[in-house]
């Protein structure tokens, strides 16, 4: 086993910020390399700032770290300099634990969180010395597999990976390491006999034992060759008690995001949210123990220095003993001032008592997401929070010394009017007025982003608005702005671009002939994507019309019930006839309810998990969100009002959603 150390350090005065290149954090692993373990390479497509926070990168290299047959190590995509640099000394990829050249390792496991970042999966397989395509490479090569959300839909990548993983990664790892090591030691298999072994295991797609049929220009299904399975499985993790990682999270040694102890308090989330894939595709909710969140927290402050602590999760507000959680961490007088993140907090759950435990150490900045401007639309996208619950939580937070919010929401959602579009701007000034009763100068930032349509929603058949429509959209809450200034005195407004929404909608819904495009826009220089100083839309537009496809197609356009969907071989777990009927529920502007305090909707993501259903007792909920859902189970009408809580229960901004 060699280390490119030496030739590493010559190189590294010459690009930005080398330090994310050296590794020596507080927590990283030093593998033995012995020759029989399983070697994996844990990539991030993205920089070092944006990936080593990534928690689901950490569990696996602690969990792999740990096995007596694997060894784990991490990398992340190089910056535009040090991957000039590397091609012009002739040098790898390489890990940033012991510089090991990634061509070395068994196998290459990236992590898809976004879209845009495709693209910079094949400069990392380049980087490497291996063929971008998986057909071009042989068994000389390592396995390429992704995880993440994307790979619910892997078919845009379906040309340059061996295999996709679906859902949780905790114990698949494992499976693959043991598939994996027992064709190491017979020396003579092949290849492709590895991967139809490897696409026995549940959760795992090997693209390759699949064909992608098409009718004209219209994809017609994806067909299992031979014995594959005709539908792969997500994997689910049962109890996350069994699983308290990471142990020791990674202390950088430079400047990253979210820079912070991060616990995960619950996996799963059944508020619902008709826009929001994470919340379809994690069903069902698993809560880790409130005592092993404590000790995590305790644990883990005192080892890595933070003074500050995230507790995730879709929701982090529905845990139970939320507060008790927070109370403990901020009084743990052995970490010093130790102040609390809860960054997928609810609007509807964000109380005075809440905030006044928060206050009391550092503020951290208040992120609150209803997403839409106005209940009718909060109906069609589910997100059932009334306008009273937001001023109740805004009130909340200026109340104990917050002078400054952020309101977060996406346009372009279906059915959406002008009217729903400029009630955003209503929210805001009524926000600063809340603000007044309590302090001298408030502000609030509307943030707006693109809606995009993602697998596994009931938005799935959604036709993305168009590039024009966005910018126009954005366009009337700029020009009423600038019209009415002294009206909306303390309100500012971003914007995301809507050239990206459009790109990442491509992708979020394309088939398996979008490889061609991904390969081309590559080839062109387009890498980062996702940064907007490297975004460029004119790469895609050539490589689009170079290969006959248009936006139209692929993004604007409605989909019917009876088309094939690119994901179809695939399940999240969920009934396709659930999803259609939640999305011809949001057309018909009807809310339904948390299903984890009323009847079963029959969704199909608790079965085999013994998850009983039980119908909630007539306890009014906190929040008080108003408005009926729908009983799915007998078809008839439960006032809000009834619906019960259970009785137990990017920066360093807190996400309020």
């Amino acid at each position: 086993m060699s280390s490119l150390w030496s030739e590493l350090e010559r190189v590294l005065a010459e690009v930005q910020k080398p330090a994310r290149y050296i590794g020596c954090e507080d927590g990283m692993t030093v593998p033995a390399q012995h020759h029989d373990a399983v070697a994996w390479l844990l990539l991030y497509p993205d920089t070092y700032a944006v990936g080593l926070p990534n928690q689901g990168l950490q569990i696996l290299y602690e969990i792999l770290n740990e096995r007596p047959d694997a060894e784990a190590e991490r990398s992340y995509a190089p910056w535009t300099d040090m991957a000039e640099v590397l091609r012009r000394e002739g040098l790898p990829l390489f890990s940033v634990d012991t510089h090991r050249p990634a061509s070395e390792v068994d196998i290459l496991a990236f992590n898809l969180a976004a879209e845009l970042v495709y693209t910079n999966v094949l400069e990392c397989l380049d980087l490497a010395g291996m063929p971008v395509r998986a057909a071009d490479r042989g068994p000389e090569h390592p396995l390429v597999l992704v995880g993440g959300h994307c790979s619910y839909n892997p078919e845009p990548m379906a040309d340059f990976v061996d295999a996709a993983v679906l859902g949780d990664g905790e114990e698949v790892v494992g499976e693959i390491t043991e598939v994996v090591a027992a064709w190491k030691a017979s020396g003579s298999g092949s290849k492709a006999e590895l991967l139809r072994v490897l696409s026995g295991v549940t959760g795992v797609y090997v693209p390759s034992l699949y064909r992608a049929e098409f009718d004209g220009d219209r994809l017609s299904g994806i067909v299992p060759i031979d014995d594959a399975p005709p539908v792969v499985e997500k994997r689910t993790v049962a109890d996350l008690a069994d699983w308290p990682y990471p142990k020791n999270q990674l202390v950088p040694l430079t400047e990253v995001i979210h820079d912070r102890l991060n616990v995960e308090v619950f996996r799963g989330c059944t508020r619902g949210c008709r826009f929001c894939q994470a919340g379809m595709i994690t069903r069902p909710v698993r809560e880790r123990p409130a005592e092993q969140v404590r000790t995590m927290v305790a644990e883990g402050l005192r080892r890595t220095g933070y003074d500050e602590v995230s507790l995730t999760s879709l929701s982090t507000a529905d845990f139970s003993g939320i507060q008790e959680v927070v109370t403990a961490a901020i009084a743990d007088d052995a970490c010093g001032q130790v102040s609390v993140s809860l960054p997928s907090l609810r609007v509807d759950a964000f109380t005075v008592g809440i905030a006044a435990e928060l206050q009391k150490a550092r503020r951290t900045g208040l992120t609150f997401a209803p997403e839409a401007g106005t209940w009718r639309m909060r109906q069609v996208i589910n997100k059932l929070i009334s306008e009273e619950d937001l001023y109740s939580a805004v009130e909340s937070a200026y109340s104990q010394g917050w002078r400054r919010v952020k309101l977060y929401f996406m346009t372009g959602l279906p059915t959406e009017t002008d009217e729903d579009t400029l009630a955003i701007l209503e929210l805001a000034r009524k926000c600063i007025e809340v603000g007044r009763r309590h302090q001298r100068s408030p502000s609030v930032t509307v943030s707006v982003g693109g809606f995009v349509p993602k697998p596994f929603t009931p938005f799935q058949w959604f036709g993305q608005n168009t590039e024009d429509e966005l910018r126009r959209k954005v366009g009337l809450l700029r020009d009423e702005l600038k019209r009415q200034p002294k009206v909306y005195r303390g309100v500012q407004l971003k914007w995301h671009d809507a050239r990206a929404s459009v790109v990442e909608g491509m992708m979020s819904r394309g088939d398996r002939r979008l490889g061609r495009v991904i390969e081309d826009v590559w080839r062109a220089g387009g890498v980062f994507q996702e940064w907007g100083e490297h975004f460029d839309i004119s790469l895609w537009e050539t490589a689009m019309e170079t290969h006959g496809m248009t936006f139209e197609d692929l993004v604007y356009r409605h989909r019917t019930s009876e088309e094939a969907l690119p994901w179809d071989h695939l399940s999240a777990g969920l009934h396709k006839d659930f999803l259609w009927q939640d999305w011809r529920d949001a057309l018909d502007e009807l809310g339904l309810e948390d299903c984890r305090w009323i009847p079963c909707y029959d969704c199909g993501a608790c079965t085999g998990f013994g998850i009983e259903h039980v119908v909630a007792s007539a306890v009014p909920p906190a929040g008080g969100s108003q408005g009926t859902g729908q009983d799915r189970s007998t078809g008839g009408e439960v006032p809000v009002s009834l619906m019960a809580r259970p009785v137990t229960g990017q920066d360093s901004e807190m996400v309020v959603a």
